[in-house]
């Protein structure tokens, strides 16, 4: 994947474009590399890796290949060529034919899979094996099966083996590395001429083969075929025998087809073959599978009464079919029935009962009674503790992940190395503690618990992230000693997570200090330190790391020009972007699109959403799929302009391309709803989220609730707040209680003033049943203060009549009868002063009847018109009209949206 070296470069068509190292106003070789900064130019000097390319004056990327004596592998290692070798041999021993040994040399499992293909595949595979004795055991022979690329070559070699080692084809590794060359390489039809091949060879078509091939049929769901070939076993030469039942029955249960499996059940009988332990429990689980556990227990007394007692397998399966009818209780039961029958549960028992518990239950009330079930018993086994803290850690729990190894510690039990590596990257994935995220690490790292070196860096990256940078340095030096950084590969990833905490002078120390360790960088090492000045936006070091990485003879790849496109596009200098995207197929290489991302959001941000658009259609005529985040950039841009049909055509392109909807873009439709007032189609498209599949994360909880809170929604920014706070969902605080507030404030009318820096932080409702309001704030809060004096500035108000001026609730008190008084005299003028004042001071000045100052104008305008409805001067009524006839013509626009997206979830199912 990565050259060492260049290819002879073709020569390259005269193009205006800068190349992608000279992306500069400047664009002259001469300039660039004066510009280089120090620390980094004499970087290369300390490396002893040969320069291999000479930059031509026409492309700084574009460079001809030069011949080096020493290669530098793909590991960082020198290989050296062109060195005299000199043979030092020693006289061989005679061997006789009688006393030749078994050759030690390793199969070519490729060059057996080209004599599979052929049509004297039998006659080559035998002269192959008796002629260079080939040591053939059971790991050889699983490895040809896994190197086959279809299953009818899969097919012969075992047919050649049950003939060449018959006791070897029956070894069960065998038989399930056939199984499953037949199943994932498959179907393989039994045909006439199939039959005839296997009979030409000198072989036959025997039971364990049929067994096979049938389970395969099963597992790929060909039910009826099952049925149908089992029929004509007597035609092949085969006589039904149990074994041959179980192994129908097995296929049509995984297929799905309990009837028939049923069918050959009964028939067993009347071929005189003997049910045993076999058939019941394969029956049973195609029974549990169903849901239909009472038949299950039916069959369990009905093998019993033929002298077959349930074992650990029949108990595995009867717990996992209650959890599937979600019979907790009834599951934990078989476990006691278990130990007064005295038979033992094993691994599988022990990880149904848990698995099924965090199916059954949300995590939090699966772990509360795991750990009940646990503090009940003694000597539990291993596999509990292990299985408990995989779940929590799989669903994302550290807290109750640390809770749940304290208790397990007490009775003796220490993680692995694979749970350790898995706590680790749970705790530090979900940003526990730090300290006590340290604390365990280091209890890991003394029971002698081998931690991985992507877990070490993981925890590392985190303190340096928190500004913890002597413990992450403590734990940096740990892993050096411990000779975990031995090569270019682990030195790429220590390198990787220092750009990632934005640490790049760490970065480059480490890129140092592998030239000192004799270790060469590779194409990977400068594109990640390429990466990391891009997401530093420093473009011009991105630059210089370009330079080097071409001066060193390493071939710029996919990731590298991606790296570059995104720095210059989050520099805004986009044109150069476009050059350097057009270099980038000169060069042959194909984006990506991570590339088209990075173009497209450029795009949107600055607004042009016409060619944001075609760019996405040369994306898709160029054969890449665009992604989630391709069409996220689109529809935010057009939902920023208020363009929700525009948004809405692109929804249905993205549905088209079997792409789900994520937050970002139920967020973008959400607020873009809000901020046109339409609420109820907002929370709607909200709602509909967990029902498409999309449940509401923080970011998308945290801006609907802040849309709510401008819009006045205080009571429903509460609810939603809670219940999903409920769910464990981490929110930010809410700014404000509207029922506390109200409460604490019942004579200011105009009390929903939205904007947090104007309104008091106070504790949730739920949260703190006392609201302790703030000092400075309402009554002496100057912004509030002014806002309220402009209802009593008698500047402001003078001439109108005390009844028919504005109230602070948002209420006019204007008669029809003296519209004609008003809507002439002063009151008019002054009311439209009153409406300024409050405009100047709050722009989002809402009243208590939930009217804002374009309500209260549009009231008046039409109150004061010569239409219909002159001197109605109701504010609220004029509200409740207006939102019927958004609801009327926007609504529509929702439930297209919430239908679109049901509709492709039926169609994906």
């Amino acid at each position: 994947m990565f050259d060492s070296g260049f290819q002879e470069s073709q020569s390259r068509p005269n193009s205006n474009f800068c190349s992608i190292a000279d992306f500069f106003p400047m664009r002259k070789l001469s300039s660039i590399a004066s510009r280089v900064a120090p620390e980094i130019e004499n970087l290369a000097d300390n490396f002893n890796s040969p320069k291999e390319t000479q930059i031509p004056k026409t492309s700084i990327v574009k460079l001809h290949d030069q011949k080096s004596p020493n290669k530098i592998s793909s590991t960082g290692k020198v290989e050296l060529k062109n060195l005299v070798s000199v043979s030092i041999s020693t006289p061989k021993a005679h061997i006789s034919a009688g006393e030749q040994m078994v050759s030690s040399k390793p199969i070519d499992r490729h060059y057996f899979a080209e004599i599979l293909s052929r049509k004297d595949w039998y006659l080559i595979l035998n002269h192959e094996f008796q002629a260079r004795s080939f040591n053939l055991n059971t790991q050889v022979a699983v490895s040809i099966f896994q190197n086959q690329e279809n299953a009818l070559s899969a097919l012969r070699f075992y047919v050649w083996l049950s003939s060449f080692n018959p006791s070897l084809a029956k070894n069960k590794s065998i038989s399930s590395a056939l199984s499953n060359a037949l199943y994932r390489k498959g179907p393989i039809l039994l045909s006439a001429e199939l039959i005839h091949e296997i009979k030409n060879s000198g072989c036959r078509l025997n039971e364990e083969l049929l067994c096979a091939l049938i389970g395969s049929w099963g597992r790929l769901g060909l039910a009826k075929y099952c049925s149908d070939v089992f029929e004509q076993v007597s035609f092949l030469g085969i006589v039904p025998s149990t074994r041959l039942y179980n192994a129908v029955i097995d296929g049509l249960v995984k297929s799905n087809s309990l009837d028939l499996a049923y069918l050959k059940f009964h028939q067993m009988e009347v071929d005189n073959c003997k049910r045993d332990r076999f058939t019941y429990n394969i029956l049973i689980h195609g029974v549990c599978k169903a849901g239909v556990v009472d038949e299950a227990h039916r069959l369990v007394k009905q093998m019993e009464s033929l002298g077959y007692f349930p074992n650990v397998f029949t108990y595995t399966i009867l717990m996992d079919g209650y959890f599937s009818s979600k019979k907790i209780d009834e599951a934990f039961r078989v476990l006691e029935k278990m130990k007064t029958r005295n038979v033992r549960p094993n691994d599988a028992t022990y990880r149904t009962l848990i698995n099924g518990v965090f199916r059954n239950l949300s995590p939090l009330e699966a772990f509360e009674l795991l750990l009940r079930w646990v503090n009940n018993k003694l000597n539990l086994p291993k596999v509990v503790y292990e299985s408990i803290v995989y779940s929590l850690c799989e669903n994302s729990l550290p807290k109750q992940v640390v809770t749940f190894l304290r208790i397990s510690n007490e009775r003796g039990y220490v993680p692995d190395s694979s749970i350790s590596n898995i706590v680790i990257t749970c705790l530090v994935k979900g940003l526990f503690d730090l300290d006590e995220t340290c604390q365990i690490f280091e209890y890991m790292i003394e029971r002698g618990v081998k931690v991985d070196l992507s877990t070490c860096l993981a925890l590392i990256g985190n303190l340096y992230k928190s500004r913890s940078e002597e413990n992450g340095n403590k734990y940096l030096n740990w892993i050096i000693e411990k000779g975990l950084v031995t090569n270019v590969f682990s030195y790429n990833m220590v390198i990787d997570c220092f750009c990632k905490a934005n640490m790049m002078d760490k970065a480059i120390e480490m890129f140092q200090m592998m030239s000192k360790m004799g270790i060469f960088p590779n194409l990977v090492t400068f594109n990640t330190l390429i990466a990391g000045y891009s997401r530093n936006r420093d473009v011009i070091k991105a630059r210089e790391m370009l330079l080097m990485l071409l001066d060193r003879g390493f071939k710029p790849d996919v990731y590298t020009f991606s790296s570059i496109i995104e720095v210059l596009c989050q520099s805004n200098q986009i044109v150069d972007a476009f050059d350097c995207f057009v270099e980038m197929v000169e060069w042959g290489i194909n984006p990506n699109a991570v590339t088209y991302n990075s173009l497209i959001r450029s795009l949107c941000v600055s607004g042009n959403i016409f060619k944001a658009t075609k760019l996405l259609r040369k994306m898709q005529v160029d054969g890449i799929k665009p992604e989630v985040y391709t069409f996220n950039a689109l529809i935010q841009n057009c939902c920023k302009f208020n363009k929700i049909e525009k948004a809405q055509r692109l929804l249905v392109s993205m549905l088209s391309l079997d792409l789900r909807p994520d937050n970002y873009t139920y967020v973008a439709f959400i607020n873009c709803l809000c901020e046109s007032g339409r609420f109820v189609e907002a929370k709607d498209l909200f709602d509909s989220m967990e029902e498409n599949g999309c449940g509401p994360d923080a970011y998308t909880c945290d801006s609907f609730v802040d849309a709510l809170v401008k819009l006045g929604r205080f009571r429903e920014a509460k609810d939603v707040w809670l219940k999903y706070k409920e769910k464990g969902v981490t929110l930010k605080p809410m700014a404000v209680s509207r029922k506390a507030f109200e409460y604490e404030y019942p004579h200011l009318g105009a009390a929903d003033v939205i904007a947090n820096e104007y309104l008091p932080k106070a504790e949730v409702e739920g949260e703190n049943n006392q609201f302790s309001p703030q000092s400075g704030i309402i009554g002496t809060s100057p912004i509030f203060s002014e806002a309220l004096g402009c209802f009593s500035d008698k500047r402001i108000y003078s001439s109108c009549n005390e009844a028919r001026r504005l109230t602070q609730s948002g209420e006019l008190n204007i008669p029809p009868e003296y519209a004609d008084e008003y809507c002439n005299g002063a009151c008019l003028s002054e009311t439209s002063r009153v409406l300024d004042c409050l405009g100047g001071i709050l722009k989002g000045f809402v009243f208590y009847n939930r009217a804002t100052l374009r309500d209260v104008r549009e009231t008046i305008e039409s109150g004061c018109g010569y239409g219909p409805k002159r001197g109605n001067f109701d504010v609220l009524q004029h509200i409740q009209s207006d939102d019927a006839s958004k609801n009327k013509a926007s609504k529509a626009v929702v439930y297209v949206l919430v239908l679109m997206i049901i509709g492709w979830r039926l169609l994906v199912i």
